[in-house]
């Protein structure tokens, strides 16, 4: 019984025309977005690291005993601050002995006048010989020199007794000290005292390969070189800073061990809404701290920024397919840009205002006939086509 039901089914389904076994044959259904240009911010990315524009080592000048130290590690100083004392009575004692050395030098040298005046007198008078007069200006000559030496050490010994309270000679944030009051110190300890690091504003300092340089350089001297573009920070947790920042230098030389150069901004660092100076995490960008950075131009240009699903590569390269007046898909060679999250952009290979397949490409082969419709719309709250990444540019180009 089942095999006459069988076969009665097969005999029913072959009578049947090919339609209704396999549905309508058509055009297959696809989705295209315009080729169209449009603003676009162009934008390349590095690794670099946040530099303090001034950074000093604080040591001693001279050798004594720590007496006090003036400071609170990690906060903000003023040039002129006194951060250090040192013992201050050996240094006082020997700037006494030395004033008491040019007193002694001043009473040797109104003698030695006094002898030369009066060997002159007498050499006039006939009654002294040459050899007086000679050996009392000689006297007198050492004399004056004595009391210039005695007049410099009591300048040193001022300079030292200055150099017991230990200055701040930059404004900047202070760090840890290696030594407590009631150690020695001296000038050849191999630790510093202390490290002061300016805070406003920060270096950016990034090495760039020759070839992305010469990309860079290409790009860009025409719209005014250095002037024409601003540095933009990406911190360590994926936040934008907000602040731009400006190319100071470029480096004259290649770095031959790794084929890079090296590249400096300078990038304000202004202190967090409502932090104090000098506590911790008062300001965003700190000493030696990696960063990712991205130098974009400030004027956008005009470019063609298509979803990334609309790009196919196979051995010969990039392309696209654009539906054509004949409403057949047409395979257009491209090469790429920068991409940014979903979108890409396209520098060569489409003029503009082409109809491209970005949906419905897997049903599709070069000079088939498509049945073309507008590419659905990204659902709310998705970043449109060309979009700016989240955090600022990504590597590459944005939407301006």
């Amino acid at each position: 019984m089942m095999r006459r039901l069988s076969a009665a089914l097969l005999l029913t389904m072959l009578a049947l025309p090919a339609e209704a076994q396999f549905g309508p044959q058509g055009p297959p259904a696809v989705g295209v977005v315009p080729a169209n240009r449009q603003p676009v911010t162009e934008s390349t990315e590095f690794t670099g690291r946040i530099e303090a524009v001034n950074r000093v080592e604080i040591r001693a000048r001279v050798t004594g005993f720590l007496q006090e130290r003036a400071f609170t590690e990690g906060q903000e100083v003023k040039a002129g601050d006194v951060l250090f004392r040192i013992e201050k009575p050996p240094f006082e004692a020997q700037l006494e002995q030395a004033r008491a050395n040019v007193a002694s030098a001043q009473a040797t040298l109104e003698n030695a006048r006094v002898a030369l005046a009066r060997a002159r007198e007498l050499q006039s008078t006939g009654a002294g010989t040459r050899v007086a007069l000679d050996n009392a200006q000689a006297q007198e000559r050492t004399a004056n020199a004595s009391l210039l030496g005695a007049q410099a050490a009591v300048r040193v010994a001022e300079i030292n007794l200055g150099y017991t309270d230990i200055l701040s000679p930059i404004d900047g944030k202070i760090g840890r000290a290696t030594l407590t009051p009631g150690n020695v110190v001296t000038p050849t300890l191999t630790d510093p005292l202390a490290t002061i690091v300016s805070q406003d504003p920060m270096r950016v300092v990034f090495t760039v390969s020759s070839r992305a340089a010469g990309e860079l350089q290409a790009r860009y001297e025409g719209r005014g070189g250095v002037n024409a573009v601003v540095v933009r920070v990406r911190l360590s947790d994926g936040r934008p800073y907000p602040q731009a920042g400006r190319i100071e230098f470029v480096d004259t030389q290649v770095d031959r061990s790794t084929d890079s150069l090296l590249i400096r901004a300078l990038i304000p660092n202004p202190l967090r809404a409502g932090a104090r100076a000098g506590s911790p995490g008062d300001r965003e960008l700190v000493d030696g701290q990696f960063v990712t950075v991205a130098v974009e131009g400030i004027e956008p240009v005009q470019a063609i920024v298509l979803p990334r699903a609309a790009v196919l590569q196979d051995q010969g390269g990039n392309y696209v397919l654009v539906v054509d007046a004949e409403k057949k898909a047409q395979r257009r060679a491209v090469r790429l840009g920068r991409t940014i999250r979903d979108q890409v952009v396209v520098e060569n290979g489409l003029e503009g205002g082409e109809q491209v397949i970005s949906e419905g490409l897997q049903r599709v082969r070069p000079g088939q006939e498509v049945n073309a419709a507008p590419a659905a719309a990204p659902p709310a709250g998705a970043t449109p086509p060309g979009g700016p990444a989240p955090g600022g540019a990504a590597s590459g180009s944005r939407p301006g």
